[in-house]
C-alpha cells in the first residue's frame, strides 16, 4: 500500500467557517465526523452555533439533528447546545452543558449501541442526512478523504449526504494515508460476513471515496483535538486494576482463557487507564493485541514498551502530548495502529469470532449482576450506552469494573436493584471493585447476589446489603419491589445511602 499522500488540489471552493455554515439549514440533520473529540470538526460548528444565535435574536427558529460517532468536543457539543441548536443529538454524548440541556428536556436525546448508528443511519431510520461535515487530513481532487485521528461514521455520513463541508486541519499531517481502514458492510439480504480474522487485519480503504460534486468546499483550519487529560490513578483505580490483572491471570494459568491471550477492549477513562498499566505490569499476561473503541494514552504507552503488539480501535484519543510523540515517528506507528468504522470495531460478528476480553465501567450494579452504565439516580442521563452493550454481549468473557464506594462513602455501586438496567445478567460475567471479583459465571440468583456482596461490596454496606438479601422470600430470583429502590430512596432523602432501615420497608 501506498502511504505517499497525494496532495490537496485547489478543485474545491475554499470557504471561511461562516460560508460553510450557510449550507447548514433550520430543520436538517447534520452528520459530524468524530469519536470523542479525536476528529471532530471544530471551526464550522462553532460557525453554526453562531448562525443560530443570529436567527434565534432575529426571531426565527434554528435547530438542527447532530448525529455523530459518539461524544465531541466543547466546540461542537457544547457550541451548539449553548446556541440552543440542537433539536435533536444521537448517539453519544458528554459535554456537560448538552447534558444538562438533555436532562432539562430541552434537547431530544435518544441512545443507540453504537454499532449500529451506521446501519440505522443507511437504513434510513433516522430520516435523510442532509449534511456531512467532515475533518480531514487531505483531499483530493477525485473525492478522496484521509480522515485524522478517527473514524466513527463519517464514510456513512459521506456516502448519503446531499452535501459534504470537509474541514481540513493542518494540525493532522497528510502523511496520516495508511492508518485508516474504511469498510462498510452490505445492507441486507446482500450482507456477507466480514473477513476480519485477527486485530491487525485491513479490509477495507485507506480513504473515502466522495463524489467530488458533493464537497461544498473545504475549510482550512488548525485546531488541534479537544481531548482533555483523564484523572490520575489514584489507589482505588489501582486497585480495581490489579485486581483485573490478577484474575485474568489466574485464567491463564487455569486454562479458561488460552495462554497466548486474547483481544482487549477496555472503555473509556481514569479506570480504564489503571486497568490497562496494571495489565501491562503484570508478568503472568503476555503481550496482547487490542480491538477496542477508543485508543487512549496507556494503550500507546505499552505499545512503547512491547506489551501491546498491536492496537486496532475508532479513534485516537490521546492527550495532545501523546498525539505529537505518533506524529513525530509515523513510521514506527504504521504497523502498530489502525483506525477502523465504529460498526466494525464494535461489530458482534467480529467481537464474537475474535473472542475479545470485554472490561467497562458501570455507575452501579445490583446484587443479581445487572449493571447500568447511563444513567444516575435512574433519571439523569450521563453520556450515553456507547459501545458497552456492543462488547459485553459478545465477549468471550464480560468483565465489569467500578469503585466499590463513591461520593466519600456516601453511595454504594453494589445495590439491590438498578436504577436503570443497561446490561443484563444474562450477559454480565464478572465484576471486580477494589474491594475484589465476583465470578458469576454457572451461578444462580441467589449464589451470585451473595459472590457480589461479600466480594465486591464496600465493608461499610456489607450488613446493610446483607440485611436486604436475609430478608427477601425464597424463590428463584428473589427481591421485593417496595424495599429494592432503599438505597436510592435514602440518598435522594439524606444525602447518604448508608443506614436504611429495612424495617420500615419489609414490614408489610
Amino acid at each position: 500500500m501506498s502511504t505517499t499522500a497525494a496532495p490537496t488540489v485547489s478543485t474545491f471552493p475554499k470557504l471561511a467557517a461562516e460560508e460553510a455554515a450557510a449550507f447548514v439549514h433550520h430543520g436538517e440533520t447534520v452528520g459530524f465526523s468524530g469519536f470523542t473529540p479525536a476528529g471532530a470538526p471544530k471551526v464550522v460548528p462553532t460557525a453554526i452555533a453562531g448562525l443560530a444565535k443570529e436567527e434565534h435574536a432575529a426571531g426565527r427558529d434554528y435547530k438542527i439533528g447532530v448525529v455523530t460517532g459518539a461524544s465531541t468536543g466543547a466546540s461542537l457539543d457544547g457550541a451548539l447546545a449553548e446556541a440552543d441548536a440542537v433539536a435533536f443529538r444521537t448517539p453519544y454524548q458528554s459535554d456537560p452543558l448538552l447534558r444538562k440541556r438533555i436532562n432539562a428536556g430541552q434537547a431530544r436525546f435518544f441512545d443507540l449501541h453504537l454499532s449500529l448508528l451506521p446501519q440505522n443511519v443507511r437504513y434510513g431510520f433516522l430520516g435523510p442526512v442532509h449534511v456531512a461535515v467532515v475533518e480531514a487530513s487531505n483531499v483530493s481532487a477525485d473525492g478522496q478523504i484521509t480522515l485524522t485521528s478517527s473514524v466513527g461514521t463519517s464514510p456513512t455520513f459521506c456516502q448519503l449526504a446531499d452535501k459534504v463541508i470537509v474541514e481540513l486541519n493542518r494540525h493532522h499531517p497528510p502523511e496520516l494515508l495508511g492508518f485508516h481502514d474504511v469498510y462498510e458492510p452490505a445492507s441486507p439480504p446482500h450482507r456477507r460476513e466480514i473477513p476480519i480474522y485477527s486485530a491487525s487485519d485491513r479490509v477495507g480503504t485507506p480513504t473515502i471515496q466522495v463524489d467530488p460534486a458533493k464537497i461544498v468546499g473545504v475549510v482550512e483550519n488548525d485546531a488541534p483535538d479537544e481531548v482533555g487529560a483523564f484523572a490520575e490513578t489514584d489507589e482505588v483505580t489501582k486497585q480495581i486494576g490489579r485486581n483485573v490483572a490478577d484474575f485474568l491471570a489466574a485464567e491463564i494459568k487455569s486454562g479458561l482463557i488460552p495462554a497466548e491471550f486474547l483481544p482487549i477492549q477496555s472503555g473509556v477513562g481514569n479506570i480504564a487507564n489503571a486497568v490497562l498499566g496494571e495489565m501491562g505490569e503484570h508478568p503472568d499476561i503476555p503481550p496482547f493485541e487490542m480491538y477496542t473503541e477508543v485508543i487512549q494514552n496507556s494503550v500507546i504507552s505499552l505499545i512503547q514498551n512491547g506489551k501491546i503488539k498491536f492496537a486496532s480501535g475508532c479513534s485516537l484519543t490521546v492527550t495532545p502530548d501523546v498525539l505529537a510523540t505518533i506524529y513525530a515517528d509515523l513510521e514506527a506507528y504504521r504497523s502498530k495502529l489502525l483506525l477502523r468504522p465504529q460498526e466494525i470495531t464494535n461489530h458482534p460478528e467480529l467481537v464474537r469470532r475474535l473472542g475479545i476480553i470485554s472490561i467497562n465501567t458501570a455507575i452501579e450494579v445490583d446484587i443479581f449482576g445487572n449493571a447500568n452504565s447511563t444513567h444516575v439516580m435512574g433519571r439523569s442521563m450521563m453520556n450515553g450506552i456507547g459501545g458497552s452493550g456492543d462488547f459485553t454481549r459478545n465477549a468471550y468473557l464480560s468483565i465489569f469494573t467500578c469503585p466499590a464506594a463513591v461520593k466519600g462513602g456516601k453511595i454504594s455501586t453494589i445495590v439491590p436493584a438498578v436504577s436503570h438496567q443497561d446490561h443484563n445478567e444474562h450477559s454480565v460475567q464478572v465484576i471486580i471493585t477494589d474491594q475484589g471479583v465476583a465470578d458469576l459465571r454457572g451461578k444462580s440468583p441467589k449464589e451470585r447476589a451473595r459472590t457480589i456482596v461479600d466480594q465486591c461490596a464496600d465493608p461499610s454496606y456489607r450488613d446493610q446489603l446483607h440485611g436486604y438479601f436475609d430478608r427477601l422470600p425464597d424463590t428463584h430470583t428473589p427481591q421485593t419491589l417496595s424495599a429494592a429502590f432503599a438505597f436510592h430512596e435514602q440518598f435522594m432523602a439524606t444525602g447518604d445511602m448508608r443506614g436504611v432501615d429495612w424495617g420500615q420497608h419489609f414490614k408489610n
